[in-house]
């Protein structure tokens, strides 16, 4: 036997039989559940964290990204008392598109027709003013020449000093700030091409006057309670939850009175199938009319 074919020999049976290290795996095995439940958790807490992070927090100068950010935040295609007006106002016989963004049975909608959009969309002497853009203030003349300094028009300030008569007005450029304050019973007004929208106060929602005390009957909470009406209910809970995630979806329920029912869940909170399961269960009630929670009637 030649060279070659020895070496070649050794060579393939070097690599069959000689010691090779086994290589070493880092990875744990759970030892219950609980543990690999506990890492799936706190993953989708990180998830929520990045999402929370790349939420914009001022306010858009578009008014078209506005109202899209307004509709997902807010559920406004299920939230049956989220209400989003849009017109078209006039300053200056000038047009704009805007929005106004409030919640039904929380606001006095008079304050909102008489004092919003009544000053904002019918031409009167205040909003079609066509006068100079520019206000002089102040003018010199040097050598034969005449300098002015000017004041260009600021549609913002305009709005808020001419336009909108109402007590009491803000403005905001922070979208948590503005739906904290529409969440409490104020509205928003925003307006194309302005990074900053109006916080207005119009509250109407119902109270409890103040009466005798009464100390040794409910110690704990709030005196009050539901009524006949579902939307003065629906406010009650807007005012206790503070929060845009409360989803209100109505349900009619009775084929002849078609009363409405209104199914109240807080969203990423509350468990998807048994919200699935109660709407679906509240759309097959097969009755004629509903009174109440405990009254229903079927005719023959």
């Amino acid at each position: 036997m030649d060279n070659t074919k020895k070496k070649n020999f050794f060579q393939i049976f070097n690599t069959i039989f000689e010691y090779k290290e086994t290589p070493e795996y880092n990875f744990s095995v759970p030892e219950n559940e609980d543990e690999e439940k506990d890492k799936n958790i706190s993953y989708e807490q990180e998830i929520k964290e990045q999402k929370l992070a790349n939420e914009p927090k001022n306010i858009f100068p578009s008014l078209s990204v506005n109202l899209e950010y307004i509709k997902v935040r807010y559920n406004s295609l299920i939230n049956s008392d989220i209400s989003i007006r849009e017109f078209t106002l006039t300053a200056r016989n000038k047009q704009y598109n805007a929005f106004l963004l409030y919640i039904d049975g929380m606001v006095d909608t008079t304050l909102i027709n008489d004092y919003i959009l009544n000053p904002l969309m019918l031409k009167n002497r205040s909003n079609i003013f066509d006068g100079d853009e520019e206000k002089v203030i102040s003018e010199a003349i040097t050598n034969n020449i005449s300098v002015r300094r000017v004041k260009k028009f600021n549609l913002l300030d305009y709005i808020m000093n001419s336009l909108i008569p109402q007590n009491s007005v803000k403005q905001v450029q922070e979208f948590d700030k503005l739906i904290s304050s529409v969440n409490s019973g104020n509205c928003a007004l925003f307006i194309d091409t302005l990074d900053s929208a109006f916080d207005i106060d119009v509250k109407g929602f119902k109270q409890r006057s103040v009466d005798k005390p009464a100390n040794e009957i409910v110690v704990r909470g709030s005196q009050e309670a539901f009524t006949e009406n579902i939307r003065t209910n629906t406010s009650l809970i807007r005012r206790l939850i503070n929060n845009e995630k409360l989803i209100i979806e109505n349900i009619e329920v009775g084929t002849l009175s078609k009363t409405k029912c209104a199914v109240c869940y807080m969203k990423d909170i509350a468990n998807n199938e048994l919200v699935s399961e109660t709407k679906f269960r509240l759309n097959n009630v097969n009755i004629d009319y509903l009174i109440s929670s405990r009254s229903t009637g079927t005719t023959n």
